[in-house]
């Protein structure tokens, strides 16, 4: 599946899981640091567009020594042949992001509301 090998294909510091069942698929995506006003989620044709970015507190009188955690994601990442946007939701917490993209003939593209 295009998708599951995308997934792959995300940054090492990106970890993320794919579930199905009969009726659709849920996405789980870590994103640390990330909230519902600083991520967008889209479905454009066949891609799913994610981009993300987290907020980085540096407490007063610190410098960075070393920066690992990248500020900003922006991933596409391609849809099963069974999925639209249609319905789609998105949930965030704690910097989790999880979709729930339900199987369906129909085609609308559009964007997927976080709460």
């Amino acid at each position: 599946m295009q998708l599951r090998e995308a997934l792959g294909e995300l940054p090492e510091t990106v970890f993320a899981d794919l579930l199905e069942s009969e009726d659709g698929y849920v996405l789980v995506v870590d994103l640390p640091g990330v909230t519902p006003e600083t991520v967008d989620v889209t479905i454009e044709g066949r891609q799913l567009q994610i981009e993300a970015r987290r907020e980085k507190n540096v407490p007063e009188g610190f410098n960075y020594l070393s920066e690992e955690r990248a500020l900003f994601l922006d991933a596409d990442l391609p849809l099963p042949p069974d999925v639209t946007g249609a319905d789609a939701e998105g949930t965030i917490d704690r910097g989790v992001l999880t979709l729930t993209l339900p199987k369906s003939d129909a085609d609308s593209g559009q964007q997927i509301p976080i709460s």
